[in-house]
C-alpha cells in the first residue's frame, strides 16, 4: 500500500493551496470526486474585497498560490475605499471563471510533487504508527502521516430551491456522504451551517445601457505585480432592487425553506439572502446589486447581493423587477446549501484538530465562508501537515502579525455561531496591517517556515531599501524653507506635487512610491498604532480578578454579559472571549486605569 506524507481531502481553494504548500516539502496525494471541478468559482467570479485582499496579499507573501491565480485570470481590476485611509484599501479582482478553475488545474496537475486520487472519502482511521488511513467508498486505503479535510460545503450537503431539496455538496455535484462520521466518532462537535448563491442571467438577456457601467481601473492592479493580459477588458455593472421586488418577497416568504422552518443550518449575517435584506431592513426602499461577468465573452452574469432559496418561478419573477433584467432569462438558479462544519474550537492555531493528532481541516468545514478565508486556512493547514510529516518543530501565525493570523485565532479561540467572515474590523491594529506591506510583514515568516525562496525574501528586502532611501530622500531635500516629507503630509500634496517642486527621488516603481508615500503621510498614526501595540502586549497579564464586569458602562451588553459569566482572570483570557471586542478591551483597560489611581489616592 503506498503512502504518502500528506494526503489532502477536497480540490477547492482550502484545498488547492493545502496541496501547493505540503507539495514543498514532499511528495502529496489530493484525493478528489471529479478532477475538472478543481478550482471552480460556485459563486462570484472574483477574488478580494475588504478584509479579503489583505488575506492574499498575505497568502502571496508566504509563497501561497491564489493572487497567482487571480492575477493571470483578470479582467477587470478596482481598488475599493480608494478614497478612504490605506488601513481599509483592498484590491478586487474580477476573473474570468472558466480560466481560472483551467489554470488551477495546469498548476495542480502538472505539479511533480503532487499525486491526484479520484474518489470519495469515506473514513479515516489511524494506522497504529500515529499516522491515518484515508478509506475510499469503494474501499481503497490511502495511507499517510497526515491528512487535510477540505470539504469545503460538500459533508452531508442538501441544496434547497424553494421547499425542495436534495443531497449536494454544491449544484450538480454529490455531496461526501460520510466523513462527518469519523470527526464525530472522535469527539468532535458538528454543527450545521448554511450558505447560498445568487441567480446566474444570461447576459444577451440584461439591458446594459439602462444600469450603472464601473469601469476596470488602468492600469490594471493586482496581488502579484504582474496581472494577465485581459486585466482592464471589462466592466462590471450595478443595479438594485424596487419596490416590486420587496412586495413579491414579502408575499411569498412562506415559500422559503429558511423562513418556512425547513433549513436548520445557521447562514451568513454579512451576507445575507436577498430575503433576509428585505425582511430585516425593511426600512431600506432598495438593495444595491453587483452585476459580475463570467469572462470576456460573457455567457451570463452573476448578481452579488441577490443570493436567495426561493423556488425558480418565483426567482424569474423577481429577477424582472430590476432595473436593465425585465426580460432576464436565467441560466442557473439561486440555491441554498446545508453542510456539516466542525466546532473550531476544537483545533489548534494551525488548524490541527484537538482530537485527532495528525488531522487538519481547512476552509468552509471550519465555518468559514469565502474564497480568499478558505485559502488562508489552507496553506497554514497544508503547512503544518507537512512540517508534522517531516518532524520539523511547529510555527503559528500570531494575531499580531496581520489578517490570516486574526482569522486563525478568532476561529480557535472565539469560535463562530455563524459562518465567519473575514473584514477589516475584525483586525484591531489594521493600519499596521495592510496590504501594502504585506511582503514585508509575511516574507520572513514564509521563509521560517519554509514556503518561500531565499531570493524571493531577498527581493522584499530590497523592496524595502529602496523605500527607506526614498523616504530618507525626502527627509534630507528642502524647498521653501520645508523637507520634502514635511510637504507630502499636506493633505493636499501627493509624491508627484512634490518631485514637481524640484525635490528629486532615486528610481522606485509604482508599488514603491506608494509605500513611500503612506509611511511619509501617516507616520504619526503609525507611530501611535505601534505604541498602543506594544502597550496592549504589556496588558495582557493585568489581573481582573474582583472586577465587577455589571458596573462598567463603556462595554458592549454582550461583552458585559459574557464577562460576568465567565469571569476571566486576565486581560488575556477576556480578548480570547467570543463577543469580546477590541473596544471592550480598552474600556477594560481604562477601567483597570482609573481604579487604580483611586486606590492610590
Amino acid at each position: 500500500m503506498k503512502g504518502w506524507n500528506v494526503i489532502v481531502i477536497g480540490g477547492g481553494h482550502a484545498g488547492i493551496e493545502a496541496a501547493w504548500a505540503a507539495a514543498k516539502f514532499s511528495r502529496v496525494a489530493l484525493l478528489i470526486g471529479n478532477p475538472a471541478t478543481v478550482g471552480r468559482m460556485p459563486c462570484n467570479p472574483a477574488v478580494g474585497g475588504p478584509g479579503k485582499s489583505q488575506l492574499v496579499f498575505e497568502l502571496q507573501a508566504l509563497g501561497g498560490l491564489m493572487g497567482r491565480l487571480a492575477d493571470q485570470t483578470a479582467i477587470h481590476t478596482r481598488v475599493l475605499n480608494g478614497s478612504k485611509g490605506p488601513a481599509v484599501q483592498s484590491l478586487r479582482v474580477q476573473n474570468e471563471r472558466d480560466a481560472y478553475a483551467e489554470y488551477a488545474q495546469d498548476v495542480i496537475f502538472g505539479h511533480p510533487e503532487i499525486d491526484i486520487l479520484r474518489g470519495e472519502a469515506a473514513d479515516l482511521e489511524p494506522d497504529g504508527q500515529g499516522g491515518w488511513l484515508v478509506v475510499t467508498t469503494d474501499g481503497r486505503r490511502f495511507a499517510a502521516k497526515s491528512v487535510v479535510v477540505a470539504a469545503g460545503t460538500f459533508m452531508r450537503g442538501v441544496t434547497w430551491y424553494g421547499r425542495q431539496s436534495r443531497p449536494e455538496g454544491r449544484q450538480g455535484e454529490p455531496p461526501s456522504r460520510f466523513l462527518s462520521a469519523p470527526l464525530a466518532i472522535a469527539g468532535h462537535v458538528l454543527k450545521r451551517y448554511k450558505t447560498g448563491t445568487p441567480p446566474r442571467v444570461r447576459a444577451d438577456s440584461v439591458q446594459f445601457a439602462d444600469i450603472l457601467e464601473i469601469p476596470a481601473e488602468v492600469p490594471a492592479r493586482g496581488f502579484t505585480g504582474q496581472v494577465g493580459p485581459r486585466a482592464t477588458e471589462s466592466p462590471t455593472w450595478q443595479t438594485y432592487t424596487t419596490a416590486k421586488t420587496h412586495q413579491l418577497i414579502q408575499e411569498n416568504l412562506h415559500e422559503s425553506p429558511m423562513y418556512a422552518g425547513d433549513i436548520e443550518g445557521l447562514g451568513p449575517r454579512y451576507c445575507p439572502s436577498i430575503e433576509d435584506k428585505v425582511v430585516k431592513f425593511a426600512h431600506h426602499d432598495r438593495h444595491l446589486l453587483f452585476v459580475e461577468p463570467d469572462g470576456i465573452q460573457t455567457s451570463e452574469v452573476y448578481l452579488q447581493g441577490f443570493s436567495s432559496s426561493l423556488p425558480p418561478h418565483l426567482q424569474d419573477q423577481l429577477v424582472r423587477t430590476l432595473p436593465g433584467f425585465e426580460q432576464a432569462v436565467i441560466q442557473r438558479y439561486a440555491y441554498a446549501v446545508e453542510y456539516d462544519v466542525v466546532d473550531s474550537t476544537e483545533l489548534t492555531l494551525n488548524m490541527e484538530s484537538k482530537l485527532m493528532a495528525g488531522v487538519f481541516t481547512a476552509g468552509q468545514i471550519n465555518g468559514t465562508s469565502g474564497y480568499e478565508e478558505a485559502a488562508a486556512q489552507g496553506l497554514v493547514a497544508g503547512t503544518a501537515a507537512a512540517r508534522r510529516a517531516l518532524a520539523l518543530p511547529e510555527l503559528t501565525i500570531g494575531r499580531e502579525t496581520g489578517y490570516i493570523g486574526v482569522l486563525l485565532d478568532d476561529l480557535v479561540f472565539k469560535g463562530s455561531d455563524e459562518p465567519y467572515r473575514m473584514m477589516t474590523s475584525r483586525v484591531e491594529h489594521r493600519l499596521l496591517v495592510r496590504q501594502d506591506n504585506a511582503d514585508e510583514r509575511m516574507t520572513p515568516l514564509g521563509l521560517e517556515l519554509g514556503l518561500v525562496l531565499d531570493e524571493q525574501a531577498k527581493d522584499v528586502e530590497a523592496k524595502y531599501a529602496r523605500v527607506k532611501a526614498g523616504i530618507q530622500s525626502l527627509e534630507t531635500q528642502r524647498v521653501q524653507g520645508q523637507t520634502g516629507d514635511a510637504w507630502l503630509r499636506r493633505p493636499e500634496f501627493a509624491l508627484a506635487d512634490v518631485e514637481a517642486m524640484g525635490i528629486g527621488l532615486p528610481p522606485l516603481n509604482r508599488d514603491e512610491r506608494e509605500a513611500v508615500e503612506i509611511r511619509v503621510k501617516y507616520a504619526g498614526y503609525i507611530e501611535r498604532a505601534k505604541q498602543q501595540l506594544r502597550a496592549e502586549a504589556k496588558a495582557r497579564s493585568l489581573s481582573l480578578v474582583g472586577v465587577d464586569f455589571g458596573s462598567i458602562s463603556a462595554l458592549s451588553n454582550e461583552a458585559r454579559e459574557k464577562l460576568s459569566r465567565a469571569k476571566p482572570h486576565t486581560i488575556e483570557q477576556a480578548s480570547r472571549m467570543s463577543g469580546v471586542r477590541h473596544a471592550d478591551i480598552s474600556a477594560l483597560l481604562v477601567h483597570l486605569k482609573q481604579h487604580s489611581v483611586s486606590r492610590e489616592t
